[in-house]
């Protein structure tokens, strides 16, 4: 049976990526950094080089879904230097990579972006990624970097989190209307990468998001509507007013990907009227 490691199994995506994978006949091996949790056995600091190293060297995967991050959006040794690392060792192995990447290495200021557009960030975590990007090209060229958007649909996207907070109470803060983003269901992005790692034909930077623009504060209110809050408990601000200098309107092209893939990328409109599963 081949072996898939998913890094960071414990998370929102790299938990469904592990358990459809095992689903479909992998040997899936998911790690986990802080404690172990349902699908991730594996205890792997990628921040620590060596560890990766051996880690890999012992298990040998066939391919390698880069999901870990860091448990802090501005880790850059997580963000960063821990996807050299994964790369690096996958390299060494002759493991496939799968390198989840996001749409916040853009500024929006171009508002739509296609693969050959260079980054230009303008926070931390966005400058974190493009890093990772650059150090996952020149050690693994023949890795696959998929670029995606807000994930949601299992329940436990950050999205999805923080709007049960700001409704609850739990948080203060907004949901941002000028914020325009690309929302991905967490299922369809882990076939997506599932798919890649399954063959060794496509390499380099891949938009991989749902076809459908939707800003924040909407994707919230949809959240709303189908967990059952009060969509008058959902607050409501602009970014450009709150917190100037974010990204506003970021739409990543996914027409390679869409020619590429089996898997459908389905519109944040249809998928989140179904409920949680």
């Amino acid at each position: 049976m081949t072996t898939l490691l998913v890094t960071g199994a414990t998370g929102a995506l790299g938990r469904r990526v592990y358990d459809r994978a095992a689903a479909t006949g992998w040997n899936t091996v998911g790690t986990y950094f802080a404690a172990a949790e349902g699908s991730a056995e594996l205890r792997l600091d990628i921040r620590d080089r060596a560890a990766v190293d051996a880690a890999l060297r012992d298990l040998r995967p066939a391919a390698v879904i880069h999901t870990a991050a860091g448990r802090d959006r501005g880790d850059w040794r997580s963000i960063a230097d821990g996807a050299a690392h994964v790369a690096l060792a996958a390299a060494a192995v002759g493991a496939r990579l799968v390198h989840v990447s996001s749409d916040a290495i853009f500024s929006g200021r171009e508002v739509h972006y296609t693969e050959d557009a260079l980054p230009d960030p303008t926070y931390r975590y966005g400058a974190a990624k493009a890093a990772a990007e650059t150090a996952v090209q020149a050690i693994a060229p023949a890795a696959v970097l998929v670029r995606t958007s807000t994930i949601v649909g299992g329940g436990r996207g950050a999205h999805e989190v923080l709007t049960h907070a700001l409704a609850s109470g739990a948080r203060t803060g907004y949901l941002f209307t000028d914020e325009i983003r690309m929302p991905v269901h967490v299922d369809d992005l882990a076939d997506a990468l599932l798919e890649l790692a399954a063959t060794g034909d496509v390499r380099g930077p891949l938009h991989v998001t749902g076809p459908e623009p939707v800003s924040r504060h909407a994707l919230g209110l949809m959240v709303a509507a189908r967990d059952g809050l009060d969509p008058a408990s959902i607050p409501a601000a602009r970014s450009a007013d709150v917190m100037p200098g974010r990204p506003l309107d970021v739409r990543l092209d996914c027409t390679l990907a869409r020619s590429l893939l089996r898997t459908t990328l389905r519109p944040a409109s249809q998928f989140m009227t179904q409920p949680v599963r």
